[in-house]
């Protein structure tokens, strides 16, 4: 079993990477969140998961042991596919998942695509024990639940943002200054969107 590959990124996707290390490039499915930290780097060192199946074997990165640990945990629930729970830690960042698992916020995990509402309970009832809050979910409680990141994202949704893209965007703008209102959520995100 592979812990972690470490070398030169020789290609990066969205939706995959290659590392080479030691002559083999490896290549590894990763989330959008991983993608956003691997972004600016020429080596990395990338936590790993080997899924072997009778017709496939397929490598899943992270950029960080977390964010391995709450996949891990999400391909445990019944109906949630390796792909699916790449889906969700691309569409919601690891701190924020964990604090939508400690609040049962299945309205949360069902904006996923892919993510309907028995799946989005059986995942909260499954993890509710499972899923350690971190430090950062602790120190930043649920960006993703407070009232002006909710109406900016659904404002850029009706604009034609993609929801994940807006989501994580308002997060981030709202974790570094939480006290901005709407309109200016809105303004900072369109500048990065």
């Amino acid at each position: 079993m592979l812990d972690y590959i470490k070398g030169e990124i020789t290609e990066l996707t969205p939706a995959s990477v290659v590392i080479e290390t030691g002559g083999a490039g490896y290549i590894a499915h990763i989330s959008l969140n991983t993608y956003s930290a691997l972004s600016s780097l020429k080596t990395c060192k990338l936590f790993v998961y080997e899924s072997i199946r009778e017709d496939a074997h397929q490598l899943f990165g992270f950029s960080e042991k977390r964010e391995r640990e709450l996949f891990l945990h999400l391909i445990s629930v019944s109906g949630v596919g390796a792909n699916t729970a790449r889906m969700v830690l691309s569409s919601i960042a690891v701190y924020e998942l964990e604090g939508i698992i400690a609040s049962e916020n299945a309205g949360a995990l069902k904006a996923v695509k892919g993510i309907g509402s028995k799946t989005a309970d059986r995942i909260i009832l499954d993890l509710k024990g499972k899923v350690k809050i971190s430090g950062t979910a602790a120190a930043a409680p649920n960006a993703v639940l407070s009232e002006a990141a909710r109406e900016a994202v659904s404002a850029l949704t009706m604009l034609g943002f993609n929801q994940p893209a807006s989501q994580k965007v308002v997060n981030k703008i709202h974790s570094e200054n939480p006290a901005l209102s709407v309109e200016e959520i809105i303004k900072n995100a369109l500048k990065m969107l």
